[in-house]
C-alpha cells in the first residue's frame, strides 16, 4: 500500500483523533466520514480494534506498511516491552525528531526536510528520514541561508510546541540533542500499543 496523500481531515475522522489536516475539521464532524455520517452504530471485532490502532500509529507516521511491519519486528527481537520498544523506535526516526523539535510543522514536511539534505548529525549530513537517532547525538540545521531560513520560519510557527524532555534544543544555534531515549509517559498517549502487539501475533 502506498503512503495515504488523501485528505487528512478524512483519517483524522476515522479514528475520532486528530492525526493528520486540520484539527478544526474534527471538531466540527466528530464522526467517522461516510454517507451514515453520525447515524452509524458499527461495531467491532477484536481483529477490527487492533487493525484500527495499528492503522491510527502508521498514518500518524506516514509510513508504509512494510516498514511499520519491519520495525515492528526490530522491536520484538531487542530487550524490553516490545510495544513500548516500537513506539522509541518510531518516536527517535530522525524525521520525527526533526518535528518534536519544531524545525518543521509536520512528519511529513519533517520527512522533506530531511530528505533534502538540511540536517547534519554528529557533523555529518544525514537525508534518510527513517535514521535512528541514539543518546548522545547532536542534530544540527545545515548552516546555509536556505536552511537556516525555513528552520527559523518553522521555529516561529512552532512557538507553542513543548519540547520533550528526552530533547534538549539551542534554537539561537540551531542545535539539539538527543538526551536519552524517551519513556512511554513522553510519548503519544492515545495509542494503545498493546493491541499492536496482539494483532501482529497473529500473524
Amino acid at each position: 500500500m502506498a503512503r495515504y496523500l488523501g485528505p487528512g481531515t478524512r483519517i483524522s475522522r476515522r479514528f475520532n483523533q486528530h492525526i493528520l489536516g486540520s484539527g478544526k475539521a474534527l471538531e466540527r464532524r466528530n464522526y467517522p466520514p461516510g454517507q451514515h455520517g453520525p447515524k452509524s452504530r458499527r461495531k467491532y471485532s477484536e481483529y477490527a480494534v487492533g487493525l484500527n490502532e495499528k492503522q491510527k500509529l502508521r498514518y500518524a507516521y506516514g509510513l508504509l506498511e512494510r516498514q511499520f511491519r519491519r520495525m515492528f519486528e526490530i522491536a520484538k527481537r531487542e530487550r524490553g516491552v516490545t510495544g513500548e520498544r516500537f513506539l522509541q523506535l518510531l518516536e527517535t526516526r530522525l524525521d520525527s525528531v526533526i518535528y518534536l523539535l519544531g524545525f518543521a510543522k509536520s512528519r511529513a514536511a519533517a520527512r522533506q526536510f530531511v530528505n533534502h539534505g538540511h540536517i547534519r548529525v554528529n557533523g555529518h549530513k544525514v537525508d534518510i528520514a527513517s535514521y535512528n537517532v541514539q543518546p548522545g547525538d547532536e542534530i544540527e540545521v545545515k548552516n546555509t541561508p536556505a536552511s537556516r531560513q525555513m528552520a527559523t520560519r518553522n521555529l516561529e510557527e512552532n512557538r507553542i510546541r513543548t519540547v520533550p524532555g528526552w530533547l534538549s534544543l539551542n534554537a539561537e544555534q540551531f542545535k539539539a540533542g538527543v538526551v536519552r531515549l524517551p519513556n512511554r509517559d513522553e510519548m503519544d498517549q492515545n495509542i494503545n500499543e498493546q493491541l499492536i502487539v496482539e494483532f501482529y501475533s497473529r500473524f
